[in-house]
């Protein structure tokens, strides 16, 4: 099983434009699995049946004791590794699409209110390089709501500031124009003119963002660096650099913004993935009528 999981592993790298963090995510998943098939002496693909796609899933829920969305992620793993093995001719079918998770509870994305979001763009000293540097990024993320991998991964080249626009390369390798207004273009141009310059060591590549070190700002970093302001912000709980992709997209919809504009800035290739930020903005809406209105 293991060298059918490396050869759909390469299909998505090449095929889909999978990137390194799905790649590895689904590689666990797929351990997962094998290791577990592995135990009930199911050496074969050709032994997997739907039954025990479902005790795959069962375990993991009642006896690792993940939540039910990292279930259906593991599912929707296991279930895209065997539709490939179809593809091959390895299976005549694929079992795990007979086997479905009850649908879970609509969970709505977390996001930070405006007084927030303020707070925390204002927490960076930019009187340091570094500083600077940061504030910069939480600026463009915020205005442009890219995914972090997006951000860490800006070439020189996608920036053109000159128009207030950047050009991205998301999920699949599609490209997207993205605006990010007059305060993040300022601000970028700043850490360009500033900053940058300083970090830059020989043979750093043209990634836009740098580390101390010189190289290209990491994800896991930035995560780091974003929870390091909040706390400055006196924000009062961790987040993570996708929870600024989910304000730009809920603040945007609350001042009015067109939904299709609102997806193709984000990259979503189905509005339905959009349509979840709609049901932020009716529940806060819900939320201040219930507070504020005599009768709520």
């Amino acid at each position: 099983m293991e060298s059918w999981i490396d050869a759909y592993l390469a299909h998505k790298k090449v095929e889909d434009g999978a990137s390194p963090h799905t790649l590895d995510a689904y590689g666990r998943d797929l351990a997962r699995f094998a290791t577990f098939c592995e135990g009930r002496d199911l050496t074969e693909v050709t032994a997997i049946d739907e039954a025990a796609v479902l005790a795959f899933v069962v375990h993991r829920r009642n006896v690792d004791g993940v939540s039910a969305v990292t279930a259906q992620r593991n599912l929707v793993a296991v279930r895209s590794f065997l539709r490939f093995l179809v593809f091959e001719g390895a299976l005549p079918g694929n079992p795990a699409e007979l086997v479905d998770l009850q649908k879970k509870k609509l969970r709505l994305p977390k996001t930070l209110n405006e007084k927030e979001v303020e707070r925390l763009l204002a927490a960076p000293d930019v009187a340091t390089p570094l500083g600077l540097r940061d504030k910069a990024m939480i600026e463009t993320l915020y205005a442009s709501g890219l995914r972090v991998s997006e951000l860490v991964g800006l070439p020189m080249g996608a920036l053109r500031l000159d128009i207030g626009i950047l050009r991205v390369l998301g999920k699949r390798r599609k490209e997207r124009l993205v605006p990010i207004g007059d305060e993040a273009g300022h601000w970028l141009q700043r850490y360009l003119d500033e900053s940058r310059p300083r970090l830059l060591i020989k043979k750093a590549g043209d990634a836009v963002f740098l580390s101390q070190k010189g190289g290209p700002m990491t994800r896991q970093r930035f995560y780091v660096l974003v929870n390091h302001y909040a706390k400055l912000a006196g924000i009062p709980r961790k987040i993570s650099p996708h929870v600024l992709r989910h304000s730009f997209a809920t603040h945007l919809l609350a001042h009015g913004a067109d939904l299709r504009a609102v997806q193709e800035m984000l990259g979503h290739t189905d509005l339905s993935t959009t349509e979840i930020y709609t049901h932020v903005t009716r529940e806060r809406l819900k939320s201040i009528h219930h507070k504020h209105h005599p009768r709520g």
